[in-house]
């Protein structure tokens, strides 16, 4: 099977499924890897557009955007969900970008994706700009629930990391959610120092008041700068710290799974709050998580250096069976873990906006 790369202006890695050893996998439809991981979750990228430009993502100026021949269709992204649930064993979707509501006729999209038998569950990944008068629309077409990114409530901070002054329709976003039943309604932020981490405590009081669940994540190396730098990271141990400072934590007993988030109970039971500590605790042996990138690559993992394009197989006219076994040999060939914290570290070419989230 001949795999071609994914032009999209940089240099590219490809993996070829053909020529990885498969002897040893257990003959199983399922997405599972030789460490014994089963992917079940799907990330999906619907573009790698934004209308933010947060300063931790990429250039004020932005990015040189894919052409949108090299895009999926929907009906190209429609016949990879349909493969990876009836024949894969996925059973949740996220939908992701760039930003996801910037993709033409999404609700359209979401009522397809759960009409899939067996119905996956839908979540999706939003800056929220737009999203409030189309909550109602994503309900009704099937979306479960859904992720907001904020990372202050703050206008004037808001837009130093955005460099938009979008924060009156993110937080409409979030109130419309709540409205329309997508419960329950969470709030990824990342901690920047020397910008927002004085407002880690004022975050948490926010999520409370509103009813939302907070979850912060630290900051990794997926910038389209390649300007990240572990030393100006906040770590889960210091957004703890500093959570401490006005709020008892207690740590959840309900099983995490492949959650990436570590949970606290806050006050004894007022909410909860979670930490992705991606970088300083990393939880890859849990992972169950594979991406489909919105040109058409499977990428095991955030950080994989290689990726394998169903692109050309779909245009290329393979069958159903074809792009199983390729997705199923990309997945089994996957890493023990990310390697962010081994020497031979390498950021992957591509930014997080090009990856999905």
């Amino acid at each position: 099977m001949k795999v071609t790369a994914i032009d999209l202006g940089l240099p590219r890695v490809v993996q070829e499924p053909s020529k990885t050893d498969t002897a040893a996998r257990p003959d199983t439809p399922g997405l599972v890897d030789s460490f014994g991981r089963v992917a079940t979750d799907l990330r999906v990228s619907l573009t790698d557009k934004c209308n933010l430009r947060c300063t931790y993502c990429m250039p004020a100026d932005g990015l040189d955007w894919m052409p949108d021949e090299q895009l999926l269709s929907d009906a190209e992204l429609l016949r990879l969900m349909r493969i990876a649930v009836e024949m894969l064993g996925i059973t949740d979707i996220r939908l992701t970008g760039g930003e996801p509501l910037l993709r033409p006729r999404l609700e359209d999209l979401v009522a397809e994706i759960t009409s899939l038998h067996p119905r996956p569950r839908v979540a999706m990944t939003t800056n929220g700009i737009g999203f409030a008068k189309r909550a109602k629309r994503f309900a009704e077409a099937g979306l479960d629930r859904i992720n907001v990114s904020l990372d202050t409530v703050d206008r004037e901070t808001f837009q130093r990391v955005t460099r938009r002054d979008r924060l009156s329709h993110v937080l409409a976003a979030l109130a419309a959610a709540r409205e329309v039943g997508l419960d329950p309604v969470k709030i990824n932020a990342v901690l920047i120092r020397g910008v927002n981490e004085h407002e880690v405590t004022s975050l948490l009081r926010f999520t409370l008041e509103h009813g939302y669940h907070l979850r912060f994540i630290e900051q990794m190396p997926l910038d389209a700068q390649h300007s990240w730098d572990r030393a100006n990271m906040i770590t889960a141990d210091e957004i703890l710290s500093m959570l401490r400072t006005e709020f008892t934590l207690t740590p959840s007993t309900e099983a995490r799974g492949g959650a990436p988030a570590e949970r606290w109970i806050v006050d004894g039971g007022v909410g909860d709050v979670g930490v992705i500590a991606s970088v300083t605790r990393p939880f890859c042996a849990a992972c169950d998580r594979t991406r489909l990138t919105a040109d058409g690559a499977i990428r095991s993992c955030l950080f994989s250096q290689a990726e394998t394009d169903l692109r050309a197989l779909l245009r290329g006219g393979a069958d159903d069976d074809e792009i199983a076994d390729a997705w199923r040999a990309t997945m089994w060939a996957k890493l023990a873990g990310h390697e962010i914290n081994d020497a031979g570290f390498a950021q992957p070419l591509r930014p997080m906006s090009s990856i999905g989230g």
